[in-house]
């Protein structure tokens, strides 16, 4: 397993072979053995792969192909409604409509996908995550017949490689890894955690392709800019609210 963690690779490329039910069977099981708020399992999984239905899903993931060509689409979300409509059927009144019970669902959620891609990428199928899933999340549920307090926060794309990407280059483990206490960082601790990054003869070739001066304009300027992140967030909140998530009284 440990192996199977360092060696990720997010696969963009998808033969045509089909992945057995069996295998299928249980790499979802492997999901359903995640980590869980309360063991309440407040998530769901939409398994796809219907041609037509993959299709429209490709039309609201800004057309990557992944999507069409992987043979499963896995959509992982964020659920109290299953939940609720147990408490109500045992003469119990749930107060989940809210924030922090989406935050909740959407934890669970993420905890599921990632025992699923371990699982799935333990037999040989390679996996990528789509961040459209919240930029298009009202689209999605349109097309999934996600009903209310049910909210996609994550997909999966699964299937067999057609590629063998190398991997991908990260940050010192002392970046992310604060021991007893948060210690914040200097700009003399931020040249350091990002010089080999910034040296890579890929990130390079992206500063020269992008025409930028450097790679955290490209994060600033190409890939995430402040009009698409309002756009998008405002978006995300507005489902959210009309999935009855934001109660505050």
């Amino acid at each position: 397993m440990i192996q199977t963690i360092l060696n990720h690779r997010s696969i963009r490329k998808y033969s045509k072979k089909n992945i057995d039910k069996q295998i299928l069977d249980e790499i979802l099981l492997a999901g359903t053995r995640a980590s869980t708020t309360g063991n309440m399992q407040i998530y769901s999984v939409i398994v796809s792969t219907e041609k037509e239905l993959k299709n429209r899903l490709w039309e609201v993931h800004f057309k990557q192909d992944m999507v069409n060509q992987a043979p499963v689409v896995l959509t992982f979300c964020a659920d109290m409604n299953r939940f609720n409509k147990w408490c109500k059927a045992r003469n119990t009144e749930p107060a989940y409509d809210n924030f922090l019970w989406f935050y909740n669902a959407s934890i669970d959620a993420i905890l599921a996908a990632q025992n699923v891609a371990l699982a799935a990428e333990s037999h040989g199928l390679g996996i990528c995550y789509l961040g459209t899933t919240t930029y298009m999340a009202d689209k999605i549920a349109d097309i999934l017949n996600l009903p209310e307090q049910v909210v996609p926060v994550t997909t999966l794309v699964v299937g067999y490689p057609d590629e063998s990407p190398e991997l991908t280059d990260r940050l010192p483990v002392e970046a992310v890894v604060h021991y007893e206490k948060y210690q914040d960082y200097d700009k003399e601790k931020i040249e350091q955690l990002y010089k080999e990054k910034e040296n890579l003869p890929s990130t390079k070739e992206l500063i020269k392709v992008n025409g930028t001066e450097n790679l955290a304009q490209i994060f600033t300027q190409k890939r995430y800019v402040k009009k698409d992140n309002l756009h998008f967030s405002k978006s995300f909140l507005e489902f959210i609210k009309k999935q009855n998530f934001m109660n505050n009284d």
